[in-house]
């Protein structure tokens, strides 16, 4: 079985349950901006990065400035964050097998790094991480490969030698192209199948030995 160099966390919807805060922040301002948000909106929405969902509400709704629309996004999210974000089931068991092996792990969001800080600094403050990478820390963020080169790099890994756990299709397709081996646990969206990729129902079931499997499918 090939070795486990690192493990690179997504962290909205993979570790914490913010999906549904994002969500929730997203409908309040399409609400301002006369766009009631619907199942048809959620690919432009869920696990896409703020500036993406920004440019989809003011494009669906013929009216605002990007710019703006996004920082209301970001004050929306960043406040409900504040308010609390519970782990997701079986993140903290995982996590604890992790560091007991000694096995490194990042968190790798696209989420903007004051939301970040705003979740490691509450609900994940006890989590050795490695490091955290936030939207505003790459040129380009999910669904490109950026962040998952990005963090690979600062652990002075190969993305090959990486297993990235994600729960959306721009996460998984970023951490696919990265070259990392692929654990998707969806949540909000469903994500389409590929050879590369290995599905979980949830982080309850995903063991040590499971995510140095992951590893079986990345091209050598």
């Amino acid at each position: 079985m090939s070795a486990l160099a690192a493990v690179l966390f997504d962290m909205d919807g993979t570790l914490v349950d913010t999906e549904v805060l994002w969500w929730r922040a997203t409908e309040e301002v399409a609400d301002g901006l006369g766009h009631r948000l619907a199942d048809a909106d959620a690919p432009e929405v869920v696990g896409r990065a703020v500036q993406d969902t920004a440019a989809h509400l003011v494009r669906v709704s013929g009216g605002g400035d990007p710019y703006e629309v996004a920082a209301a996004l970001t004050d929306r999210f960043h406040r409900r964050v504040e308010a609390g974000a519970p782990m997701r089931p079986g993140a903290q068991r995982l996590l604890t097998a992790l560091a007991a092996e000694g096995v490194p792990f990042a968190l790798v969001s696209a989420s903007p790094r004051v939301v970040v800080d705003s979740v490691v600094g509450g609900s994940l403050a006890h989590v050795p991480f490695a490091f955290t990478l936030s939207a505003d820390d790459t040129t380009r963020t999910k669904p490109h490969p950026d962040p998952y080169r990005a963090a690979a790099g600062r652990l002075g890994l190969v993305p090959q030698a990486c297993v990235a756990v994600e729960d959306s299709p721009d996460g998984a397709a970023s951490a696919e192209a990265a070259g990392c081996g692929v654990l998707v646990v969806p949540s909000l969206l469903a994500v389409p199948r590929s050879p590369l990729r290995t599905f979980a129902d949830s982080l309850e079931h995903v063991t040590v030995t499971g995510l140095r499997a992951c590893l079986a499918t990345v091209p050598s």
